[in-house]
């Protein structure tokens, strides 16, 4: 715990995989109401929403995730420069 305090560890990546995982559920329950509902767009604009949703939500966490990957080996460098 005193690391989340003194800001030794990060506590976001944490948090992005949740929120990962939170946007996977939106994009499956969009995409299935679209391809379900009668006035919704029709079954290929639902696999769509499904397919782009999880492509789209994987690339964002993915570059989030490398921002804090370079901030962890930044400070490994400079830990060891002291």
């Amino acid at each position: 715990m005193k690391d989340v305090f003194f800001f030794e560890s990060m506590l976001t990546p944490k948090i992005i995989t949740f929120v990962y995982w939170l946007m996977l559920l939106g994009a499956v329950i969009s995409g299935v109401s679209t391809m379900f509902m009668q006035y919704g767009g029709g079954f290929w604009a639902g696999l769509g929403i499904i397919v782009g949703g999880v492509i789209g939500a994987r690339i964002w966490c993915e570059l989030l995730i490398v921002l804090f990957k370079i901030h962890e080996n930044l400070q490994k460098i400079a830990n060891k420069s002291e």
